[in-house]
């Protein structure tokens, strides 16, 4: 039988034909890694999108936030700084005023205020040096034997010795000699010790121990049987210092200016503080001055001592300070102030009575005058004003001289509305009188 040709192949064999092919487990693998990579990037992509969208609807709500914050910052934190010098006159006044112990406040019909007595001592001891000079005659001891007789005897004073060099010296006293000792019928001489003093001064009289003769008994039995003998060198002879009448002069004149120095010194330097001191208001007496020493006693140096006491009127600087602002007011319109720096007053006592414990005083007086500025007021005018306006606003102030004005942050252009934080400085009212 012959076989059918068929010019179209038949849909149950293009069927057949097209059945897919077995695939490996490695094939399966790659194209589920695939998958899921782009199922990944899928997530990446959508996420990232919703963070644009989330930070740019953010970003809308944080800037307007953040310069609202900064806004209220500035508002709590800003302040003005003003710093005024005011205008200031120069007045002079020249008054009396007497100082007094017997007051306790001050007295402005009678021109007084009180006064109290301030005391210092001082003791001050010093060494000075001797001018005087003599010549000094040389002393020691001689041991005089007797060697003639068992009799005592009594000698003379001023009795010479001579030495075996030819030096020759006197007893200073009277001489009471003991008899020998007669033992086996042989005398055994006895002795006394005798002060003497050379005939004549000078160091050629300080002889080494030596033996000594008795210079009146010469040419006689008595002159050999008669003897001295000195253990120790003579001594003292020569130049020696001596204080004189002019010493103890010239050493006291010294000494009690020094100590009455001392003492006004002292006075001063023990001054309490916010008390006035005047040098011309003071008086120094000599309580005791004396020396040991006396003109004519030989020493190369003397002591001397002085005690002194100072006394002043001292006042208070608070007092004369009421008192010069109750002095101007009554010249002044009550509104101004004085400026405590400016004061200066120059004292010149005309009369001074320690024992009725009072001064009377010259006074010449110049301070710097100015109105007085209530600062509440000025604040309540400046607020909400701008940096130029507060400046107009103040200089055209008739009694303010000059101002500086600053505001803080940098920014700020307004004085603020909180009188709280306007700082006004206007150092004169801090130290006015």
């Amino acid at each position: 039988m012959s076989k059918k040709i068929f010019d179209i192949i038949p849909p149950e064999k293009i069927e057949k034909d097209k059945k897919p092919a077995v695939k490996t487990f490695r094939e399966k693998i790659s194209e589920q890694e695939a998958v899921e990579e782009i199922k990944k990037k899928a997530k990446v992509i959508a996420a990232g999108e919703k963070i644009e969208k989330k930070g740019s609807k953010v970003g809308w709500v944080i800037v307007p936030l953040f310069l609202v914050s900064l806004i209220f910052l500035a508002s709590q934190v800003s302040k003005a700084e003003i710093e005024i010098w005011p205008k200031t006159e120069l007045i002079t006044l020249e008054t009396k005023l007497t100082i007094d112990v017997n007051t306790d406040e001050i007295d402005l019909s009678y021109k007084i205020i009180p006064a109290y007595v301030f005391e210092a001592q001082k003791t001050l001891y010093e060494e000075f040096d001797s001018t005087g000079k003599i010549l000094k005659k040389a002393e020691g001891t001689i041991r005089l034997y007797n060697e003639y007789s068992t009799k005592s005897e009594t000698w003379l004073k001023g009795t010479r010795f001579v030495s075996s060099e030819g030096k020759l010296f006197k007893s200073k006293d009277r001489i009471i000699v003991p008899g020998a000792e007669l033992k086996d019928g042989k005398l055994i001489p006895r002795y006394v010790d005798v002060d003497v003093i050379a005939a004549e001064a000078g160091e050629d009289y300080n002889i080494e121990p030596t033996h000594f003769s008795i210079y009146v008994f010469r040419g006689t039995p008595r002159y050999t049987k008669f003897y001295g003998e000195s253990l120790k060198s003579m001594t003292g002879g020569g130049d020696s210092f001596q204080v004189t009448e002019q010493d103890l002069e010239l050493a006291e004149q010294a000494l009690v200016k020094k100590a009455k120095s001392a003492s006004e010194n002292d006075l001063k330097s023990k001054t309490p503080e916010g008390q006035i001191f005047l040098e011309d208001i003071l008086e120094t007496e000599v309580l005791e001055k004396f020396s040991l020493t006396k003109a004519g006693d030989e020493a190369k140096k003397f002591s001397f001592k002085v005690k002194t006491k100072s006394k002043t009127l001292l006042f208070e600087k608070k007092d004369i300070e009421n008192y010069v602002r109750q002095l101007v007011s009554l010249q002044r319109s009550s509104s101004e102030l004085l400026h405590k720096e400016s004061l200066k007053i120059h004292y010149t006592p005309q009369t001074i009575d320690f024992n009725a414990g009072k001064a009377v005083l010259d006074l010449n007086i110049s301070v710097e005058v100015y109105s007085d500025i209530s600062l509440n007021m000025l604040k309540r005018e400046l607020m909400g004003k701008s940096l130029a306006g507060t400046k107009v606003f103040l200089e055209n102030q008739p009694e303010i001289k000059e101002v500086k004005v600053e505001f803080w942050p940098f920014w700020v252009k307004n004085v603020p509305k909180d009188i709280e934080k306007i700082n006004i400085n206007y150092s004169f009212i801090n130290i006015s009188i």
